[in-house]
């Protein structure tokens, strides 16, 4: 029997109640939800025209973009905009949209054809993401920008933190590169203080130097990692209210 999605909606009622319980928004056409659901490969199996959810994708990625642009900028009115680009690509990856619909149980509503199925299509993070995305912008087709806008703003927030402060940690050597060539077009230099311990257990002292002043310093395993240190260091040195 061919499927179309408002046969699907009356056959997965239950479950459509059931998901929209736990993402905490309400349809007024549930078909949108239901859309956001099909993968390709089932829509090429049983649907008539063969309906999915990738142009609904294509939809909630621009409107995720936005969201999260704007959660940011208002959030964090003084970080630069490169700052607040690679937060938000780190949120919107493949693997962090897929820990978001794993956060909802999303795998256990798509529908998927048998080969996908067989394949544990339900765990795979293209699948998962791309099925994310296009609840994205099933919320927003249905209820505008205010509804994807408090979406997003409730599954992301918690998140944002944290993030940044991993984001900040982990990229600080191109932050302070940027910070430092946006006011002075110059860069930094990274001196090697001391490096000691046996040979299987280095360890590495890093100092990060502007204009014959000591920013700051770091200490570890690697002198990547330990210059990376004395970078953060010497951001919050150069972000304090003092500067």
């Amino acid at each position: 029997m061919v499927a179309t999605i408002q046969t699907l909606v009356q056959d997965n009622s239950e479950r459509l109640e059931e998901l929209q319980a736990r993402i905490g928004y309400r349809f007024k056409d549930i078909r949108l939800l239901q859309l956001a659901l099909v993968h390709s490969s089932f829509a090429f199996e049983r649907m008539k025209h063969g309906r999915h959810n990738e142009t609904q994708e294509f939809l909630g990625d621009a409107v995720l973009d936005l969201t999260l642009g704007y959660i940011l900028f208002t959030r964090f009115p003084e970080m630069r905009e490169g700052n607040l680009t690679r937060i938000r690509a780190a949120l919107v990856n493949e693997s962090g949209l897929a820990g978001m619909a794993r956060a909802i149980s999303l795998g256990d509503y798509l529908l998927l054809g048998h080969g996908e199925e067989a394949s544990r299509g339900r765990t795979k993070p293209s699948i998962l993401s791309c099925a994310y995305e296009a609840l994205i912008g099933g919320i927003f087709l249905d209820g505008g920008y205010d509804a994807a806008l408090s979406f997003v703003r409730k599954w992301f927030e918690p998140l944002i933190d944290r993030r940044r402060e991993l984001l900040m940690s982990a990229d600080a050597k191109s932050s302070l590169q940027e910070l430092l060539q946006e006011r002075h077009n110059a860069g930094p230099e990274y001196v090697l203080d001391i490096e000691e311990g046996p040979a299987h257990a280095r360890m590495f002292t890093v100092s990060v130097h502007f204009q014959g002043n000591s920013l700051g310093t770091g200490t570890a395993s690697s002198k990547k990692v330990a210059e990376q240190q004395a970078a953060h260091e010497a951001l919050k040195h150069l972000n304090s209210p003092a500067h």
